[in-house]
């Protein structure tokens, strides 16, 4: 059973530790097993061993069951070391992994976001290890070629794609629609395949007196909602140039302008509940599952919840219209470099991407990366796996907003909270976006 731990505790600690030790070093290193990098930390004595792991999965989530089945098998190999489990919130980890993982008490190992702005940037300050020799010797190089394993490397920058790994995914993820079915039939609305569809389906919503969209502006929700909407009118070199930064990202131009006017469009329309901009993720999915709503725009993680909590029938259809959304590989499972368990962290993850734990993320909607398909039975698992591989045969995956620069995330939340307050119209917000991403692209190139 997970345990919620006080992660702003830790955080604080870590920096009280810091202000009074000015720097703190890590043990001696010791040798590692043949084939795999030395850990840059001592291992404490095996009869003495604690091995911690870091995530911000639910327990009823297909990752978070996947996860309970590793450390099943992980137990069974190694009896002699106590497994303590410590389950953060998303926010708490994007907020207070630098200061955490500069201070003495880290777990060894720990799910973290991928991307220039998190993996990457921990990678560039050398808060996690490189794990190229473990992807050589566990063959994570080979099971995750291709467009999987790009969120795993970073260069000597922090820059995703190409480099050491610094992280290993095991999964993979995208953002769609969630609706209602019972709802849709109720006013005998079809799933939309286009946006002209789409905004017939929520306008006839309005009419009935139902907002459309389940959202929350505190938080990732609203963000990857605009992301959609930008994405609808991008295509592959938007991409690459906003999140790889292979070309300059016009903000003023048809993709990022477009997307958010359409954005305030639907606040002013009524889409979206007047107090979204309030709102956390938490209060989105549960307003959700009550039925407040007959949509929501959100990731594949919420499969499992939803499966388990849900009363009313429902499904998940991909974005009307788009060929791009946002996804990619899932999560990574990343190494601090002060772990004093490194091997045991190697093993694990390699525990996670073993067709045991590989099949409970296929039984249970979590999109497994080196699954066996034909081990799916439930009708929703399959209507979900089929929206994802289309995505991929489209190479629809475009990532998340917030990944291309350190802090975006934080701007993000801020800019559109204000759009959809009303306290800022769309040349404001895009300028306050625009100054941030440029800001911290150069930062980054210059650093």
């Amino acid at each position: 059973m997970k345990r919620i731990s006080g992660l702003a505790l830790v955080a604080t600690s870590a920096s009280l530790a810091l202000v009074l030790t000015a720097c703190s070093g890590g043990a001696a290193g010791t040798a590692a097993p043949s084939g795999s990098p030395a850990s840059s930390s001592a291992a404490a004595p095996a009869e003495a061993r604690t091995f911690t792991i870091w995530d911000y999965e639910s327990d009823d989530s297909a990752m978070g069951q996947a996860w309970a089945k590793a450390i099943e098998i992980f137990k069974s190999k190694h009896p002699e070391v106590t497994v303590k489990t410590e389950e953060q919130t998303f926010e708490q980890i994007q907020k207070n992994a630098k200061i955490v993982l500069t201070g003495d008490t880290v777990p060894d190992v720990m799910e973290y976001n991928k991307g220039n702005a998190t993996a990457g940037q921990l990678a560039a300050q050398g808060l996690i290890a490189p794990l190229t020799d473990a992807a050589k010797q566990y063959g994570w190089d080979t099971k995750l070629a291709g467009s999987l394993s790009a969120t795993a490397k970073y260069d000597d920058k922090g820059l995703m794609g190409s480099g050491e790994w610094y992280g290993v995914p095991n999964y993979g993820e995208f953002v769609g629609v969630y609706y209602n079915k019972d709802m849709f039939d109720k006013y005998s609305l079809k799933v939309p395949t286009t946006m002209d569809e789409f905004l017939k389906v929520m306008d006839t919503f309005k009419a009935k007196g139902v907002t459309p969209l389940a959202t929350a502006g505190a938080e990732y929700p609203l963000g990857q909602l605009w992301y959609e909407l930008v994405l609808a009118n991008g295509d592959r070199s938007f991409v690459d140039g906003y999140q790889l930064f292979k070309s300059d990202v016009n903000w003023q131009g048809a993709p990022l302008t477009t997307g958010t006017q359409t954005l305030s469009d639907w606040i002013k329309k009524g889409y979206l509940a007047k107090n979204s901009a309030a709102l956390k993720a938490e209060d989105m999915g549960v307003a959700f599952i009550k039925g407040t709503y007959p949509m929501m725009v959100s990731g594949s993680w919420w499969f499992g919840r939803l499966s388990t909590e849900m009363k009313a029938n429902w499904g998940m259809f991909t974005f009307p219209g788009n060929k791009l959304h946002p996804g990619s590989s899932g999560n990574l499972w990343v190494v601090p470099t002060k772990a004093k368990n490194a091997d045991l962290a190697k093993e694990f993850i390699d525990i996670t991407l073993s067709k045991d734990v590989q099949n409970v993320l296929a039984a249970k909607g979590g999109l497994p990366v080196a699954g066996d398909t034909s081990a799916i039975t439930d009708p929703k698992v399959k209507e979900l796996t089929e929206n994802f591989n289309s995505i991929l045969s489209q190479d629809g995956l475009a990532f998340y907003p917030d990944w291309p620069v350190a802090g975006f995330y934080d701007v993000i939340v801020a800019q559109l909270q204000a759009l959809a307050n009303g306290n800022k119209d769309v040349n404001a917000t895009l300028e306050g976006l625009g100054k941030a991403y440029t800001t911290g692209k150069a930062d980054i190139l210059n650093g």
